[in-house]
């Protein structure tokens, strides 16, 4: 059942619902009810007793009011408005107005499959089965120096987000003032392969990926390759292969808040510069992300284009393309708004 006031066409959003999302930080979900948004839907993330994440509708089923309003207390869930208590698996458990009274059945909120993976929560309003997490092992390697920056709020489409991601060819235009070089715009071929999760594009061209007053650090004639692995339908992973066997692993994880809204989370691992202070990687990263964000919030149309006939396209454009072609065979619709 779409949710009331559901942005989405009901094909698409049948065709999005049991697929994993990012929908909060762990740290977020700590000892109080924590409201976050998933395809329109309101959800309520709480840990019963401190432990696992357990994700609801965020709604009280007796008047109403969000439950992410509301307190833990001894394990349950607690409404705001009249005290109502809820497990772990939903169920009201206690009605203080009416004590001995029996508990209706139907009092029982409905729940979401829930895990926590790579300092986030994932959710996912559907099981249908098959779904699988997006891979990210660098994450859990303990080789490799874990970040997590802040994520970015977004006024666009998470597809036109992860295609803003994946797109090689603005480097030169959006990215001076990072790492782009103006004057390198050119892109080489790269190939794109189809995998069971979506695709991988293998990218390898001389722009540097040192921040730009740290550019003097590039070896001559080095070869960058940036190898990105998509996770349909909005995670991206970005590997970027560093002089002397350093690797960048960034994670771009977008949830689809509503149909053009979305939060996206950027955890990040490096198995270099491991003692060096964070805050450097942490405005650069926000840095990056804010020169996207200017660009992505103007598109037009807003809504992603699954019809390669509607926009032109250039030799550039074969992650793109291909992204566009795979939201396609997930079942969603010519324009997809998400």
């Amino acid at each position: 059942m779409l949710p009331r006031n559901c942005t989405f066409l009901e094909s698409d959003w049948k065709a999005l619902a049991p697929h994993w999302y990012p929908v909060a930080f762990s740290h977020e979900v700590a000892d109080r009810p924590f409201g976050a948004l998933l395809l329109d839907e309101r959800l309520v993330l709480y840990r019963p007793a401190g432990g696992a994440v357990t994700a609801a509708r965020d709604i009280c089923l007796h008047r109403g009011v969000p439950l992410s309003m509301g307190s833990i207390d001894r394990g349950e869930l607690v409404c705001a408005y009249h005290g109502f208590r809820y497990d772990c698996e939903g169920r009201c458990t206690a009605i203080p107005a009416h004590p001995g009274a029996a508990i209706p059945p139907k009092l029982r909120l409905p729940t979401y499959e829930a895990v926590e993976r790579y300092g986030l929560v994932w959710v996912r309003l559907l099981n249908e089965g098959g779904a699988a997490l997006p891979e990210f092992d660098a994450w859990d390697d303990p080789d490799y120096l874990r970040v997590l920056p802040n994520s970015v709020e977004l006024n666009a489409s998470a597809g036109r987000q992860i295609e803003g991601f994946l797109d090689v060819s603005h480097f030169a235009f959006v990215h001076v003032e990072t790492f782009g070089e103006r004057q390198n715009p050119e892109v080489p071929n790269y190939p794109v392969e189809a995998t069971p999760t979506g695709f991988r594009a293998d990218y390898v061209s001389t722009v540097s990926n040192y921040p730009t007053h740290l550019k003097h650090l590039n070896p001559p004639g080095f070869q960058w390759r940036r190898l990105f692995e998509v996770f349909l339908p909005f995670t991206a992973k970005l590997t970027v292969f560093f002089p002397n066997d350093g690797q960048l692993h960034i994670l771009n994880a977008t949830c689809p808040v509503s149909a053009r809204k979305a939060r996206v989370f950027v955890p990040i691992a490096r198995n270099f510069d491991k003692d060096a202070p964070l805050q450097p990687t942490l405005d650069f990263n926000h840095q990056v992300f804010e020169e996207d964000k200017r660009i992505v919030e103007q598109q037009y149309p807003e809504d992603l284009p699954i019809d390669l006939h509607e926009e032109i396209h250039i030799r550039a454009d074969r992650s793109s393309i291909t992204y566009r072609q795979q939201l396609a065979t997930l079942g969603l619709g010519r324009s997809f708004t998400a």
